[in-house]
């Protein structure tokens, strides 16, 4: 029997597994997002197949329980491999899509390698997940494809106008999976806002992370403009969001996109609640910038439809950051490219 929409109850707060599927490969299984889903995957009774190039390092697995370590496999390579993906793909019953060069930044460093990691591997990708019996897809896209909106709130179904080669890959990626949608084949379009808080795999470079991580280690903050809004999400939450929608009926979510998010705040009011959390003693300065982006997405309808709602808070990012900083779990949190997108891709010539 499949689950219903209730899976999503936060007073319940457990993951759900759909009988019917048995075996997910996670593409970007060791990323940000990834290396907290995988171990949920495994939580909730899944196999795990994680395909993934291990740029940042296997490490990020190591937190995950002996007795769930049997039902992980574990793929290093490249996604643009085809052969590669035949053999990722056999045997698989769903594929969760997390893998791409992420943010505008880390696209702008190599648009070539951008382009053919982002859009021209996802076609291959699909094709072949289908031909090998996957029946359901799910896309993690980018609430950037909206570009910049003079609506208050963004929903789905506005336009999207997508500013960047990122956020058009990201666009183009959502159009090719539903012309490849069919019956026995259910595909889901999830559109997350900036994701934040700890992870095995820590990204320092997120708006929300980068904040905390100089209010820690430096004492001071820089807000570049600061009036502008951004969505933001709670990586657990994302990743939650993941697993669960493999549990739902697939009826409820074929061919569906939807937005994902949490708080919306400007730049500024996120500073003050990174010295809410670190301390009063934080200094916050102000910096002009060119980068006026501002927009705040509408999650309303993932609730009306799926019963979805995050359970964690920006405050809950910071903190659980802090703790971390504090506590020495991360090396040399300033430099340490193995935090930085752009910083490992240059390290280990990405191409």
């Amino acid at each position: 029997m499949i689950l219903s929409s209730k899976i999503f109850d936060p007073l319940k707060n457990h993951l759900m597994k759909n009988p019917n599927l048995n075996t997910i490969l996670v593409t970007g299984g060791a990323g940000y997002v990834g290396s907290v889903l995988t171990p949920l995957l495994l939580e909730a009774g899944y196999n795990v197949r994680v395909l993934d190039l291990l740029i940042y390092g296997r490490q990020v697995f190591d937190g995950i329980p002996a007795s769930d370590r049997s039902r992980l496999e574990i793929l290093q390579g490249d996604m643009r491999d085809e052969t590669l993906l035949r053999k990722a793909l056999s045997g698989c019953d769903a594929v969760i899509h997390l893998a791409c060069i992420s943010n505008d930044p880390s696209f702008e460093l190599d648009p070539a390698l951008g382009r053919s990691i982002n859009y021209d591997a996802f076609m291959p990708l699909v094709d072949i997940a289908k031909a090998s019996g996957v029946q359901r897809f799910i896309y993690a896209s980018s609430s950037s494809v909206y570009g910049v909106k003079e609506e208050q709130n963004v929903t789905e179904d506005l336009p999207r106008e997508p500013l960047t080669d990122y956020s058009r890959f990201k666009a183009m990626c959502e159009d090719e999976l539903e012309k490849r949608r069919a019956p026995g084949f259910t595909t889901l379009t999830l559109r997350p806002a900036t994701v934040c808080g700890w992870s095995p795999r820590l990204r320092l470079d997120l708006s929300v992370n980068i904040l905390t991580n100089h209010a820690v280690n430096k004492g001071k903050i820089t807000v570049f403009g600061g009036t502008q809004l951004r969505p933001n999400f709670h990586v657990r939450d994302c990743a939650e969001l993941y697993v669960n929608c493999l549990a739902l009926p697939a009826a409820q979510i074929d061919g569906k996109v939807f937005n994902a998010g949490y708080q919306n705040l400007s730049l500024d009011a996120i500073a003050e609640k990174v010295r809410e959390v670190v301390g009063s003693q934080v200094e916050i300065a102000h910096t002009p910038t060119n980068d006026n982006r501002s927009y705040h997405i509408s999650s309303d309808k993932i609730l009306r439809e799926l019963g979805y709602s995050p359970r964690f808070t920006i405050e809950d990012a910071i903190r659980e950051l802090t703790e971390a900083f504090r506590a020495g779990k991360v090396a040399d949190p300033l430099t340490n490219p193995l935090y930085f997108n752009i910083k490992r891709m240059q390290e280990v010539h990405l191409k």
